[in-house]
C-alpha cells in the first residue's frame, strides 16, 4: 500500500463532505432538488472522473459504514411517523405499505424476466429491491415541495415502512435463492418463515423497549442534556447492529420502530433533539450519495443495454402506476393522489446498498445474471431520481396537490391594524395567515376572507396545524413583547432564525433593551420604536397600509421617507423582505417587487 493512501482517502473523505453541503446550499438557493446534484458530484467523481473509489480505498469497512449510516437516516425518519397523521392518511398508508409492496414485487419480478430477460431467481431478487421508496430521496423533496399534509404523509410513511420491509423481503429472497429452497417444500415453512416470523417480532420488541427505557431516564432527569443525543444515536446503532445479526434487514425494522416509539411516547425534549439530528441527516446523506454513487463501476454502467432500459421505463410507467391503481382500488384515495403517487416513487441509498451487496453473493451461488442487478437497480435509481425529482413540484402544483409557491406569511396577533396589514397583502395575492388563540379577535379577518388559525402556537396542536398550513415568514405582532419573543423562539428552528420576527418592545436603543436575549426572540419590525402602542395610535389616526409596485428609484429612497412607515417588500416566487433595524445588510427593492408601507390619511380639502 503506497504510503501517502491514508492521508488520500482523508483529503477525498473531507473534499465529500464539503461537496455535499455545497450541493444541499446550492439546491436550496436555486429550488433544484438536493438529490440530483449528489448524484450527479458522485458520478463525476466516481465512475467520471475516476478521482474516487470508496470501497477499494476504504476496504471492508466500506460496507458495514455505509450499513450504519443508513440505520441513522432510516432511524430519523422513523422519528417523522407520528401515530396521530394516520388519522386522514391511515387507510391510504396500509394499502401503500401492505398491500402495494407485494403487488409491486410480483410486477417488478415479471418486467424483469420478461423484458430484461434475466433468470427467475434474479427477477425475484430485482422485484424485492425495487419496491422501497427511499426516505433518503422522499423526505428531503417533501421539506421543499410544500405537499398538502395527507399526501406528505402518505409519500413519507410508504418511504419509511416499506424501507426496512422491502430489506427484510430482498434479503429473505436472497437467502432462499442461495440455499435453493423451494417454497413448497416442509424446510420453508418449518425454518425459514418461522425464522423471520421471529427475527420480525424481535425486531419491534427490540424498538420498543428501549423507547421506554429512553422516556424514563428523560422524564426523571436521569440523563444529562449533553448526553441526550449521543445517547439515542449510540442506542439506535446498538439496535440496528444486534438484530442484523438475527437476520438482514432486521436492523432497519428496529430502529425504525425505534424512532417511531420514541416519537409516540411524547417525551419532553425529544422534538428539539429530533430538529438536531436532522442536520446531523442532511450531512450523512450528503456523504451517502456521493460516496455510492462514486463507487459505480464502469464496468456496471457498461452494462446498461436497451433491456437494462427499457426495464427502467416499464418499472417507472407501467409496474408502479399499475401496482398503486390496483392496491388503492376502493380506498379513499382520490383519483389525483392515486396517479401522483403512482408516479412519486424515487430510490435511494437502501436500494443501492443492497443491490450491491446481493448482487455478488447471488453470482457466487450461480446465477450467471446476476451481474446484471446492480446496473438495472441503478438505472431504476438514476432515471426515478432525475424524473421524479424535477417534477415532484410541477405536478403537485398543476394537480392542485400542493400550496401556492408564493412565499407565505403568517401574523400572529390580531388587531386592527394587523388585519389591515393582512387584508392589504392579500388584495395583493400574498398567502396570508392570521393566528390568534381568540375566536372574537379572529372574527374580522374571517369576514375578509383572510386564512385563520385558532390556536396556541407554543402547545403541540398549536404547532401541529400550523404544519398543516405552512408558512415561510413570521411576525408576531400581539402586545405582549415578551410573548413575541416565545413565538418567535420556539419557531425559528422550523421557519428560520432570519425569517421570524416581532413588533419592537418598545424602546429607543435594543442595546438597552434587558427582555430576551436575541437568541431567544425574533429579529425588530422597522425601527426600535416602531411598537405594539405605535401601530394602534397611528392606525387610530387613519393611517392604513398599502401596496405599490416598486420604480427604478426605489431601491435608494425604501426606508428612509418621512411620513410613510416602510415595513416590507415581495418579490414573486422569491421571497419575502422584511426591514429590520437589526439587518446587517439591509436588502433593497428593484423594479418590479410590490412595496408594503404604512401612510397617513389624505388630507382634507378646507371648506371655505
Amino acid at each position: 500500500m503506497p504510503p501517502n493512501l491514508p492521508y488520500d482517502i482523508f483529503i477525498g473523505i473531507a473534499l465529500t463532505f464539503g461537496a455535499g453541503i455545497l450541493a444541499q446550499w446550492v439546491a436550496w438557493k436555486l429550488r433544484l432538488p438536493a438529490i440530483v446534484l449528489l448524484f450527479t458530484i458522485g458520478l463525476i467523481v466516481g465512475p467520471g472522473l475516476d478521482l474516487l473509489h470508496p470501497s477499494e480505498s476504504m476496504g471492508w469497512v466500506f460496507r458495514p459504514l455505509v450499513s450504519l449510516l443508513v440505520a441513522i437516516v432510516v432511524f430519523e425518519g422513523g422519528m417523522a411517523l407520528d401515530i396521530r397523521q394516520l388519522r386522514d392518511a391511515g387507510e391510504g398508508v396500509m394499502r401503500l405499505t401492505l398491500v402495494a409492496l407485494p403487488i409491486n414485487w410480483v410486477l417488478g419480478s415479471l418486467a424483469a424476466h420478461f423484458v430484461a430477460h434475466l433468470e427467475w431467481g434474479t427477477s425475484l431478487l430485482f422485484g424485492a429491491i425495487i419496491v422501497v421508496t427511499g426516505p433518503t430521496v422522499i423526505l428531503p423533496l417533501l421539506r421543499s415541495a410544500k405537499l398538502k399534509p395527507r399526501l406528505a404523509a402518505f409519500l413519507r410513511w410508504e418511504a419509511i415502512v416499506n424501507d426496512p420491509l422491502g430489506a427484510i423481503l430482498a434479503a429473505v429472497v436472497l437467502q432462499l435463492l442461495m440455499l435453493h429452497v423451494d417454497v413448497h417444500t416442509s424446510v420453508f415453512f418449518t425454518h425459514t418463515l418461522p425464522d423471520l416470523l421471529s427475527a420480525t417480532a424481535l425486531s419491534i420488541a427490540a424498538g420498543i423497549a428501549p423507547a421506554y427505557m429512553i422516556r424514563t431516564l428523560f422524564v426523571r432527569d436521569l440523563m444529562p442534556e449533553i448526553l441526550k443525543m449521543p445517547a439515542l444515536l449510540s442506542l439506535a446503532l446498538v439496535i440496528f447492529s444486534a438484530c442484523n445479526t438475527e437476520m438482514e434487514g432486521a436492523g432497519l425494522i428496529a430502529v425504525t420502530v425505534f424512532g417511531m416509539a420514541l416519537t409516540n411516547l411524547h417525551i419532553p425534549g425529544i422534538a428539539e433533539l429530533r430538529r438536531n439530528k436532522e442536520s446531523l441527516v442532511v450531512l450523512v446523506v450528503s456523504v451517502l450519495f456521493i460516496l455510492l454513487t462514486a463507487d459505480l463501476q464502469r464496468g456496471a454502467l457498461a452494462h446498461l443495454s436497451i433491456p437494462i432500459m427499457a426495464l427502467t421505463f416499464v418499472v417507472l410507467f407501467a409496474v408502479r402506476p399499475l401496482g398503486i391503481f390496483l392496491a388503492t382500488l376502493g380506498s379513499d384515495m382520490t383519483w389525483r393522489e392515486r396517479v401522483f403517487v403512482g408516479w412519486i416513487a424515487p430510490r435511494g441509498i437502501v436500494a443501492a446498498a443492497v443491490a450491491g451487496a446481493s448482487g455478488i453473493r447471488l453470482h457466487d451461488s450461480g446465477y450467471h445474471s446476476a451481474d446484471l442487478i446492480m446496473p438495472a437497480v441503478f438505472g431504476v435509481i438514476a432515471v426515478t431520481m432525475l424524473l421524479h425529482g424535477f417534477s415532484l413540484r410541477p405536478l403537485a402544483r398543476s394537480m392542485k396537490l400542493s400550496f401556492s409557491s408564493e412565499p407565505a406569511l403568517a401574523i400572529v396577533g390580531a388587531s386592527a391594524w394587523s388585519i389591515n396589514l393582512a387584508t392589504t397583502l392579500k388584495a395583493a395575492a400574498v398567502p396570508i395567515l392570521m393566528v390568534d388563540s381568540r375566536a372574537n379577535a379572529l372574527m374580522p379577518a374571517a369576514r375578509q376572507k383572510i386564512s385563520v388559525l385558532r390556536a396556541e402556537l407554543l402547545s403541540r396542536h398549536g404547532q401541529e396545524a400550523l404544519e398543516e398550513r405552512p408558512a415561510d415568514y413570521l411576525i408576531s405582532t400581539t402586545a405582549d413583547g415578551i410573548y413575541n419573543g416565545m413565538i418567535c423562539g420556539h419557531l425559528a428552528p422550523a421557519l428560520g432564525r432570519e425569517r421570524v420576527f416581532q413588533i419592537s418592545p418598545g424602546v429607543a436603543r435594543l442595546d438597552l433593551y434587558h427582555g430576551l436575549s436575541r437568541d431567544a426572540r425574533g429579529k425588530v419590525l422597522g425601527e426600535p420604536a416602531w411598537n405594539f402602542m405605535l401601530f394602534e395610535s397611528l392606525f387610530g389616526q387613519g393611517w392604513r397600509f398599502s401596496t405599490q409596485p416598486a420604480t427604478e428609484g426605489d431601491g435608494e429612497t425604501f426606508g428612509k421617507r418621512e411620513n410613510r412607515l416602510d415595513l416590507m417588500f415581495i418579490r414573486r416566487k422569491a421571497g419575502i423582505f422584511i426591514l429590520s433595524a437589526e439587518d446587517q445588510t439591509p436588502a433593497t427593492p428593484v423594479e418590479g417587487d410590490l412595496l408594503v408601507f404604512m401612510t397617513p390619511p389624505e388630507p382634507q380639502p378646507i371648506e371655505g
